[in-house]
């Protein structure tokens, strides 16, 4: 199979340590595929030691924009029907992009997810978040998801260019992809992956990281299953009014108290949030889709 409808798509902050073994092994698996990095602000030689390696196309941007932002500008900027991300840390094997790209280059698939296996390497303090993340995503797809947030995956073009609005510019692409493909119908695939050790050190910190987790779960929720969302939160309030209310109406006899009734009225205002929300989510998801047809 040869790689000239590929386009191999690298986001890059920090990696001048890796980025081209990254780039060398990839251009030698894949001489015909495009191959973009982004360096995403990098106050380091990370953009220097990219131009070095031959037949790498190399874009900058002047301040860290993110992991998401940085894909963005690549795909963007790529010319070939079928788009696949790698990590430039050097955790990732050429040989296993192949596995990842081939379904969609077949045909067969509409993308395909490399999954790590359970002995990757994944940072203790991390664990925690990750896994009540996995969590969330779950009931949300309601599927198994075999792996959320690999940073090793590949796309049809026009499959993941109707869904640029929607993604974040942080590292939550990954996940808000996977849960896209998922929720739209589309055929995705899984290939088993193995990862190395990351060369350098990651950009990723426990307290910055716990935050941006808390935020993708309350963005995932939303965007992919607002309704039942507002619709928790306002049955917690509803049922906690009518509790406290009803208690203290019976036990002092002076009726329902005010702050009862202002905590009912937050909950019904709240669950006719959630019909407007599920609405307005509803569109953004389908902005720029077009029906498929055939399974495809």
């Amino acid at each position: 199979m040869t790689y000239e409808n590929l386009t191999i798509c690298i986001p890059a902050y920090e990696e001048e340590e890796a980025i081209a073994d990254t780039l060398i092994g990839l251009r030698e698996l894949f001489p015909e595929a495009e191959i973009i990095v982004v360096d995403d602000g990098s106050t380091d030689k990370t953009a220097a030691a990219a131009r070095a390696v031959e037949g790498v196309i190399v874009l900058s941007h002047g301040r860290n924009v993110g992991y998401g932002g940085a894909l963005k500008t690549a795909m963007r900027s790529s010319t070939r029907p079928v788009i696949a991300w790698c990590d430039s840390d050097g955790q990732h094997q050429p040989e296993d992009l192949v596995k990842v790209v081939q379904p969609v280059l077949a045909g067969e698939k509409d993308a395909v997810i490399g999954v790590r296996s359970s002995g990757s390497d994944v940072r203790r303090d991390r664990l925690v978040g990750k896994g009540i993340l996995k969590m969330v995503a779950t009931m949300v797809a309601r599927d198994r998801i075999p792996d959320l947030n690999s940073g090793l995956r590949c796309f049809r073009g026009d499959v993941i260019f109707r869904y640029l609005h929607l993604l974040p510019e942080g590292f939550s692409a990954s996940s808000t992809t996977t849960l896209l493909l998922m929720k739209r119908g589309y055929r995705l695939g899984y290939e088993e992956i193995t990862t190395q050790q990351r060369t350098g050190t990651s950009s990723v910190r426990m307290l910055r990281d716990g935050w941006r987790t808390i935020h993708l779960l309350v963005r995932i929720l939303i965007l992919f299953d607002a309704f039942a969302f507002f619709a928790f939160l306002s049955a917690v309030q509803i049922i906690a009014a009518l509790i406290y209310g009803g208690f203290t109406a019976f036990t002092v006899g002076l009726g329902f108290p005010v702050l009862a009734a202002v905590v009912l009225i937050s909950g019904i205002l709240t669950f006719f949030m959630g019909l407007i929300c599920d609405q307005i989510t509803a569109m953004r998801l389908e902005r720029l889709e077009v029906p498929k047809s055939d399974g495809k």
